[in-house]
C-alpha cells in the first residue's frame, strides 16, 4: 500500500445530489454549485495542498428542499443545512475557525 500527503486539516463533504437539485445557488452571480464555491473561499483551495478539502459526494441521504447538506469531517455527528443563496462567506467561516 503506498501513501500520498495532504495538508488538509479537515474536509468538507458536500452532497452532490442536493447540489444538482437546487441547480448552482451559490457563488458571486448564484449559479455555482456550493463544493466549487467553497474551494474559492479563504482557507479552502483544491487538491492536497489546501487547508481544507472540500470532497463533493454522491448523496448523504437527507434530502431538505432548496438547500444543500454539508458533513464536516471533524464534527461527523453535526450535519448542515445549507439554503440556496446563503452567505458563502458564513458558511466558509464555520469550517475554517476551528
Amino acid at each position: 500500500m503506498k501513501r500520498a500527503r495532504s495538508q488538509w486539516t479537515g474536509a468538507v463533504l458536500v452532497c452532490g445530489k442536493c447540489s444538482k437539485k437546487v441547480g448552482g445557488g451559490f457563488g458571486a452571480k448564484g449559479r455555482e454549485r456550493l463544493a466549487k464555491a467553497l474551494r474559492r473561499e479563504a482557507g479552502f483551495g483544491k487538491g492536497r495542498k489546501a487547508v481544507i478539502g472540500v470532497v463533493e459526494v454522491k448523496c448523504l441521504g437527507l434530502c431538505p428542499k432548496n438547500a444543500v447538506t454539508v458533513v464536516d469531517t471533524r464534527r461527523p455527528g453535526e450535519w448542515l443545512v445549507i439554503p440556496a443563496g446563503g452567505d458563502l462567506a458564513e458558511v466558509a467561516t464555520r469550517f475554517v475557525d476551528e
